[in-house]
């Protein structure tokens, strides 16, 4: 089979790798689309992100859908031919964290295409993968690969508008990449009353507002538009911070009323923040982290067309173009979501 491989800071290729074979409890998928997240990106640019880095070659990729092709021992289900999601979270079961019902936190994750243990744990850009069985969520009928592929982002976003009271709220989303622009959506479906998107560049944006945004606005060029909701002690019921830049989680609390809550969904930003506006405005700060339900739950809303990701799909390459379609999603003014086809 072939396999996106990287090896090192934007040396990655297309390589041959041996096809694997399901063994009791799992299944083997023939991945058809595979869509490019930002860590993926911070993988090829840079070989990592904060204090993990890569020690050997990987496969990356983790947002991913299929079809199965073949059942391991004692696995009855998903059927042959059914079309999947693949949710690439493998908690062990048994650590503290899972026996306490919180699996995001296990002790010995195995989270595709991830480099935070050595071995690196293989990712899912690949023509065949081996999964769980119960780790592939079947799609609903009618629904394509290519919104199957979205499940695992969209996962991320619903698992971070459960972090705060989104209901008849006021939201702030910094950042309109992939997870700011999809937690445009799971928002909305949580019933936000009101929803401002902030970046930099005007395409993102451009693609926050058709997903459903009330006003968007672009602080690079509009440096003073965001202050109208600093007065009065702030505007914001609730404020995603996507950017993962320290500058825009520090900025927040200005624009964050007094009770609001300020959900951090991007990483890697390092920052001061004023204790005493937090204090003083009793606000809440909480962290959001992957997923777990929420992964079928994503696919149910997409299956069901009650969230349509489609208008994020702004490129699809095939698999012999997988490094310009790197580059590709790493523009953030030429795309969107980029995925990758496999079929």
């Amino acid at each position: 089979m072939r396999a996106v491989v990287l090896r090192q800071p934007l040396d990655l290729h297309v390589e041959e790798r041996a096809t694997p074979s399901p063994g009791p409890g799992e299944l083997l998928v023939r991945i058809e689309r595979g869509g490019i997240c930002g860590s993926d990106l911070h993988y090829f640019r840079h070989g990592g992100f904060g204090t993990v880095r890569m020690k050997e070659p990987m496969i990356l990729g983790h947002e991913i859908a299929g079809r199965v092709e073949a059942l391991g021992a004692g696995v009855s289900g998903p059927a042959v031919g059914t079309a999947v999601a693949v949710n690439p979270a493998n908690s062990c079961g048994a650590c503290a964290f899972c026996r306490a019902g919180q699996p995001i936190h296990c002790l010995d994750m195995r989270f595709l295409g991830s480099a935070m243990r050595t071995p690196h744990v293989q990712g899912g850009f690949a023509e065949h993968l081996i999964c769980r069985a119960e780790n592939a969520v079947p799609l609903t009928k009618g629904s394509n690969p290519s919104a199957g592929a979205f499940a695992e982002p969209l996962a991320v976003t619903l698992h971070a508008v459960a972090q705060a009271p989104v209901y008849g709220s006021r939201v702030l989303i910094i950042g309109a990449g992939p997870i700011g622009t999809l937690l445009v959506l799971a928002a909305r479906f949580a019933g936000a009353r009101e929803i401002v998107v902030t970046d930099v560049q005007d395409k993102p944006l451009d693609y926050a507002a058709k997903a459903g945004a009330d006003r968007t606005i672009n602080v690079a060029r509009h440096a003073d538009g965001m202050n109208v909701y600093a007065a009065g002690k702030g505007y914001f019921d609730v404020i995603f911070e996507a950017a993962g830049q320290g500058a825009t989680v520090a900025s927040a609390l200005h624009f964050i009323k007094p009770r609001g809550t300020l959900v951090t969904v991007g990483q890697g930003a390092t920052t001061e923040l004023s204790v005493s506006m937090i204090v003083t405005k009793e606000i809440a700060l909480k962290g959001s982290f992957r997923f777990d339900t929420e992964f079928a739950l994503a696919v149910d809303l997409i299956g069901s067309g009650r969230i349509d990701v489609a208008p994020l799909l702004s490129n699809t390459l095939p698999l012999a173009e997988a490094r310009k379609a790197f580059e590709l999603a790493s523009d953030k003014s030429q795309s969107m979501k980029v995925q990758i086809a496999f079929d």
